[in-house]
């Protein structure tokens, strides 16, 4: 009897408008302060905004609650779910999107960090913001929007380079007493550190004593640039085929390219051998490819397709082991290449 009630109850609210009707001002209308105008649509707005936040956590829910129900009674594969999905027009990683919204959701309010009533002083990006900030900053956030503050990302970005700065174990001592008193603001400090957190502790040490030694924003801006380099070179070194495979202290000669003062030099050099070695992978496939397709479609036509056979015969070269472009620009060049394949 209770299911039936839930369900007719559903059915009811179906019945029921939406409450999204809106007087829009009249954008022709000069008579309007272009203050009023935009305060009025900015209302607006942040109506549809809860208005989407709301029928997001309930579509995550609902399936979540499809999802599970498959994982009980269903195939093993997910067919049912994948069925609602299509039938719906829904792609499967909108339904995870949502799902996830709605699990974050849950996970707030079930550990008392959020009223049901509070969901409704966020904007959709905030929530999702504060979904995946630490517990602390959830926290922070939580407060205030129960206090009635209305929550924007930019709210939660804020909160949480400001809790970042003051309690991050790899800043030095003299950086988070600037923080403290905001000599520092947290804006400079928060991409350092999560540019730093992707490095080994030996390189971690380095920019610690930098940035100590002179705690103020050139340095942090400049230790911020020099940790993102040193990211990007160390994680393509370790995709560099060429290097992976010859014996190159990476580490000596990332001090060296430090000592120097050509770091960013040396990380965009290696990244683009990486990116070249992943080129020359795909362009090898790719050939491949097209000789393949090339001789099925040799197969498939004759005198009576003329023009296929035309089309065949200029595309045809590409799959063959030497390939030549013509490059445009100031001074037209011809580029040739030679695919060998040796076991």
């Amino acid at each position: 009897m209770q299911d039936t009630e839930s369900i007719n109850d559903i059915a009811a609210a179906l019945q029921q408008p939406a409450d999204l009707t809106f007087e829009l001002p009249d954008p022709e209308d000069e008579l309007i302060l272009e203050s009023d105008f935009q305060q009025q649509l900015d209302v607006a707005w942040q109506v549809c905004d809860r208005f989407d936040l709301q029928t997001e956590i309930w579509r995550g829910r609902i399936l979540r609650a499809i999802r599970d129900r498959e994982k009980k009674g269903g195939d093993g594969r997910g067919t049912g779910f994948l069925r609602w999905l299509k039938e719906r027009e829904i792609s499967k990683s909108q339904a995870y999107a949502w799902i996830q919204l709605a699990n974050s959701a849950d996970t707030l309010i079930e550990d008392g960090k959020l009223d049901p009533d509070a969901v409704n002083n966020f904007s959709k990006r905030a929530f999702v913001e504060t979904a995946k900030a630490s517990p602390e900053v959830q926290q922070m956030v939580s407060e205030a929007a129960q206090k009635g503050d209305r929550i924007t990302r930019r709210e939660v970005r804020q909160l949480s380079d400001e809790w970042t700065a003051m309690s991050s174990d790899l800043l030095p001592e003299p950086v988070r007493a600037k923080a403290a008193d905001n000599t520092l603001p947290p804006r400079y400090i928060a991409p350092l550190v999560k540019e730093m957190e992707k490095l080994p502790e030996l390189h971690q040490k380095s920019i610690q004593k930098e940035i100590s030694a002179n705690p103020d924003i050139d340095t942090l801006k400049q230790a911020t640039t020099e940790a993102r380099n040193l990211g990007k070179y160390l994680k393509s070194a370790a995709q560099v085929q060429a290097l992976t495979q010859a014996e190159v202290d990476i580490e000596t000669a990332l001090e060296e390219a430090q000592r120097v003062g050509c770091l960013s030099i040396a990380a965009d050099l290696v990244n683009q051998a990486s990116q070249i070695e992943q080129t020359i992978a795909k362009l090898y496939m790719t050939w491949k490819r097209i000789g393949n397709l090339a001789d099925r479609l040799y197969v498939d036509t004759g005198a009576s397709t003329p023009n296929l056979r035309s089309l065949l015969s200029c595309l045809e070269p590409l799959g063959g082991e030497i390939m030549e472009l013509q490059l445009s620009g100031a001074t037209e060049h011809t580029v040739r290449l030679q695919i060998q394949e040796t076991n």
